[in-house]
């Protein structure tokens, strides 16, 4: 194949160029102008488009999904060729038939995947993690897979019960977790990962198993490893200075890169800067520590259809919940019913400040950066409404189909002038997508779509050169992880890529699809303007439309 004139971004952060990319063998064979090829070579004319490397999604939770299905949507929609699964310390490798219970109940609360769906669609065709991989080996997909040992599955796989209940591992247990660690490790795992935030909990309320792991576990593991990053999600809440000493520690003593979520929170919106200061630190002292950032708003989309509303648990919804979407809609119209949710009340305080907080919600738009004045609760101020009724009615938009965007982190100060700091941070990574999760009220993603559009070409104030745009969500990502075969445009590199057209290049509104095993909902979100995504030589996706190819396999360490 030959890809002719385009403007290529190689994914190192050099200016665009224009030349030809020749590939042979799922490689790229050279890079320059007027490349000759034998005759009869397939020809893409890229003249006028962007050619960049395939992007890499270093967070996502298709655990699940690449089990059953081999379109990894919604990411193989906006350019990614390689996805890290295992995230958060959530999975389903190892797991002996006893657990599967404990596995699937904890998916379910922490990444919004019903039970009813995991049940019918995972095939359990394993129990321990290179069970896991050798099953994934033999699979197909449209991108390329990842893995990483989730610390939640390997403590219940130790511990049983005792693990899931939070007890403290005892010396065999943590000898027995860290050699399974070890073994995942060498059978081709790419890190291991843990949580330790406290909303990481099952559907009733149980908290993730590896809450408060103690230091003692998690260094024995991670000095087991031998290869590999340690993932991490924390609140940084007990206090922060002796939970970032701890983690500091582990990653120091244990030589193992380590990569945790960075996001601006609402109740502490300086925060951040007191993390970053500590990552820059760290580095300046020899140990490796990344702070995954994400380039939008993390948050909820509000609507009648999906998990997440401001009426939620209000009676007068909860009667109607159950009934195909066209009758829903019918009885949220009737005024008397109408009257009645808007009368009730949202009980859980909680609740209320994350469902009920007018002045936080909008109307959900591609950029993803409203100003404070396009709110529910500016704009009833200006039209002399109460703020739930014109939620209500929004939500009624588009044949009831409408959705509302909530941002939850990276928006209290009403714009994304902070994000753009984290993200222009020497020590920074772009991830938090959060693929194949959340699925019935976050769709992020799209995220690399946005990078390009939002921050390389649309702001008005603040753009980023298209270059760093594209560093960002491939040759970085990919050099993290230590895939040194992908992420840069470059004779000898696998021959992931895409052609963008940056004049068409738009986000789709997600839609929401029935098509999870058992006929389980999840939010989709497409984009016009990849003209083509090529995945180890073979074009997967024209126009956003698959071609049938599936030459992504999984990647080992």
């Amino acid at each position: 194949m030959m890809i002719r004139r385009g403007s290529v971004v190689d994914g190192t952060g050099a200016a665009p160029f224009e030349a030809d990319i020749a590939i042979a063998g799922g490689r790229i064979a050279a890079i320059g102008p007027a490349l000759p090829a034998p005759r009869g070579t397939p020809e893409i004319d890229a003249r006028g488009l962007l050619v960049t490397p395939g992007f890499v999604d270093i967070h996502t939770h298709y655990d699940a999904q690449v089990t059953w299905a081999e379109e990894v949507l919604s990411s193989s929609l906006h350019g990614v060729t390689t996805a890290l699964i295992g995230n958060c310390g959530v999975g389903f490798a190892p797991c002996e038939p006893a657990s599967r219970e404990m596995l699937v109940a904890l998916m379910e609360g922490v990444e919004d995947l019903p039970e009813v769906v995991l049940t019918e669609g995972l095939p359990w065709a394993w129990q321990s993690f290179p069970e896991y991989l050798q099953f994934l080996a033999a699979r197909r997909f449209d991108m390329d897979v990842a893995a990483q040992i989730p610390h939640a599955a390997l403590r219940v796989h130790v511990m049983g019960r005792r693990g899931f209940e939070r007890e403290p591992a005892t010396a065999a247990d943590r000898a027995a977790m860290a050699a399974l660690a070890r073994e995942g490790i060498a059978a081709g795992a790419l890190g291991f990962s843990t949580s330790r935030a406290i909303a990481h909990r099952t559907l009733a309320g149980e908290p993730t198993p590896t809450l408060g792991a103690a230091e003692i576990e998690l260094a024995e593991i991670a000095r087991a490893m031998g290869g590999g990053w340690l993932q991490v999600i924390s609140d940084f809440d007990d206090p922060a200075e002796e939970e970032w000493d701890r983690l500091h520690r582990i990653a120091t003593l244990s030589g193992r890169p380590m990569t945790f979520s960075l996001l601006q929170r609402e109740s502490r919106p300086q925060f951040w800067r007191w993390l970053l200061d500590r990552v820059s630190d760290a580095n300046a002292a020899g140990t490796r520590i990344t702070a995954q950032v994400m380039g939008r708003p993390v948050g909820l989309m509000f609507g009648w259809e999906l998990s997440q509303h401001p009426f939620l648990t209000r009676e007068g919804f909860r009667e109607v919940a159950h009934l195909p979407l066209p009758e829903r809609i019918a009885a949220l119209r009737d005024p008397a019913r109408r009257a009645r949710i808007l009368g009730e009340p949202t009980h859980d305080v909680g609740l209320r400040a994350r469902l009920n907080n007018y002045a936080r919600i909008y109307k959900l738009t591609m950029d993803y950066e409203p100003p404070p004045e396009a709110s529910v609760a500016a704009t009833a101020a200006r039209e002399g409404r109460a703020p739930e009724d014109l939620c209500y009615d929004w939500m009624l938009e588009q044949d009831g189909q409408a959705i509302l965007n909530r941002p939850l982190l990276n928006y209290a100060d009403g714009h994304l002038d902070t994000i753009r700091e984290m993200m222009t941070h020497p020590h920074t990574l772009m991830g938090l997508g959060d693929g194949g999760a959340h699925v019935g009220y976050i769709c992020d993603a799209s995220a690399p779509t946005h990078m390009l559009t939002h921050w390389a070409r649309d702001r008005a104030h603040g753009r980023l050169p298209l270059e760093f745009a594209v560093k960002r969500i491939s040759g970085d990502n990919a050099a993290a992880l230590g895939l040194h075969d992908r992420g840069v445009l470059a004779a000898g590199r696998r021959a992931d890529i895409n052609i963008i057209d940056m004049d068409r290049l738009a986000l789709h509104r997600p839609s929401m699809r029935y098509d999870l095993p058992a006929g389980g909902k999840r939010l989709v979100q497409g984009a016009d303007g990849y003209v083509a995504t090529i995945v180890a030589g073979e074009v997967v996706r024209r126009e956003g439309v698959a071609t049938g190819a599936r030459p992504g396999r999984l990647v080992k360490a």
